[in-house]
């Protein structure tokens, strides 16, 4: 499982061995906060992946990791069955938008919120 940590500047999402593997991506992801426009919970992550796999591993509605391209950029999915998951949107960086299962998703949002101390969070 992805381990999140959120710090007062930014969100490392540290990837698993495995997950970098099915992923075909060598390091983890770094977001700054002032980047994420909005953060969803939703109970179906599947309908939110959107456009076609660039790069990574996908078996429907088992596992989806790596990045998907669309029209207006790409967005990085860690999905995994029917778990739970957040969605981050951002205005700038790397991606448009991170969809990453999660069985943490309120704590992630408490820890988002401005004022919120930093802390750690294991998926």
């Amino acid at each position: 499982m992805a381990k999140l940590r959120v710090h007062t500047d930014r969100i490392e999402v540290h990837l698993t061995p495995a997950e970098k593997s099915l992923a075909l991506r060598a390091d983890d992801l770094v977001v700054q906060r002032d980047d994420i426009r909005s953060a969803t919970i939703t109970d179906d992550p599947w309908i939110w992946i959107r456009g076609i796999r660039r790069r990574g591993t996908e078996i429907p509605l088992v596992v989806a990791v790596g990045v998907w391209k669309y029209h207006g950029g790409s967005d990085f999915v860690i999905v995994k069955g029917k778990r739970p998951a957040v969605v981050l949107e951002l205005a700038g960086g790397e991606f448009a938008r991170i969809i990453l299962s999660t069985n943490h998703a309120a704590e992630l949002i408490d820890r988002l919120k401005l004022g919120a101390a930093p802390d750690e969070t294991q998926d």
